[in-house]
């Protein structure tokens, strides 16, 4: 059976499964944490159908991300998708970095491999979601170099050690939301309780991404926050269009395909709406002299 192998283990995480698994535990107990800028706490309505997390290294934005996870996991004793008991596969809408990928993109059987082991891929969801779409294809090669599903897994292991996952690498095409309410109808079909997670990080600012229009310092970090809250307050309206829209104009979404595909999927399976759980920057998390090049995050749930 087809395997996927890590590519950024060792780099965006630890490689070795001790050093792993110490800190997946940092991160989820900094999830916990009320945020200090533009988040809420981790207290969010149920059920949660699915979410927005971010891609960095996990020193970075792991404890961002750990909201999301946290927050699913908080829900699994008394509700999932309508259903009692822990999500069974995860539905990883995930950023195209690379050129190549022109359509949303499956890896279909087989597992992923972590520090902390393999990931079964839920083959059965999988042809159910190829025979609900018009859009998706089985690619598994446009997943050979792409890290933004990949950082996600250990999270899932660590608190779902029974979920099986479903890869989706979606580029930031206008079908993104339309893939999503696919991939749903198919969950629905299947009678699967599932979430979905898109993967994205938020603006890239500074000259090393070639993106400075307030130059360097205090006044770019409040231009980008200010970049990424009009994507986030699309996120959360649910507006799945209108955040593709907005990411071309603007650039703060690397993966807003992903995002689209979150929200068609979340709202085909009835959300009303999202929650942000916490905002930040890579410079707030790590600062390193005035605000130079730094990335937004942000972890959404959609209830």
């Amino acid at each position: 059976m087809p395997l996927r192998f890590p590519i950024v283990a060792g780099m965006f995480y630890p490689g070795d499964k001790t050093a792993c698994r110490r800190q997946l535990e940092e991160c989820l107990r900094g999830g916990q944490a009320p945020d200090l800028d533009r988040g809420q706490a981790l207290d969010v309505p149920q059920p949660i159908l699915g979410g927005v997390v971010p891609h960095a290294g996990w020193t970075y934005s792991g404890p961002t991300a750990g909201r999301v996870f946290a927050a699913i996991k908080a829900q699994a004793p008394t509700a999932s998708i309508g259903a009692q008991g822990a999500p069974e596969t995860f539905v990883l809408f995930g950023a195209v970095h690379s050129w190549g990928v022109s359509g949303a993109s499956l890896y279909g059987a087989g597992s992923w491999r972590t520090p902390l082991g393999d990931l079964a891929i839920d083959e059965e969801l999988a042809q159910e979601a190829l025979k609900a779409s018009k859009l998706l294809a089985d690619r598994p090669q446009a997943h050979a170099e792409e890290h933004s599903i990949e950082v996600q897994l250990p999270f899932i292991q660590y608190l779902f050690p029974e979920a099986r996952i479903l890869p989706i690498a979606v580029p930031p095409s206008a079908d993104a939301p339309e893939v999503g309410r696919e991939v749903a109808r198919a969950v629905r079909q299947a009678g699967r309780k599932a979430v979905a997670v898109g993967s994205s990080d938020l603006t890239h600012y500074g000259p090393r991404y070639g993106l400075a229009p307030s130059g360097v310092g205090d006044r770019a970090l409040q231009w980008s926050k200010q970049n990424d809250a009009r994507l986030l307050d699309l996120v959360v309206a649910l507006r799945a269009e209108e955040v593709l829209a907005e990411a071309q104009a603007h650039h703060n979404a690397c993966g807003a395909g992903a995002i689209a595909a979150a929200i068609g999927y979340a709202a085909e399976l009835g959300a009303s709406k999202g929650t942000l759980l916490q905002y930040t920057t890579s410079h707030e998390v790590l600062p390193m002299g005035r605000p130079t090049d730094f990335v937004g995050y942000g972890a959404v749930v959609f209830v």
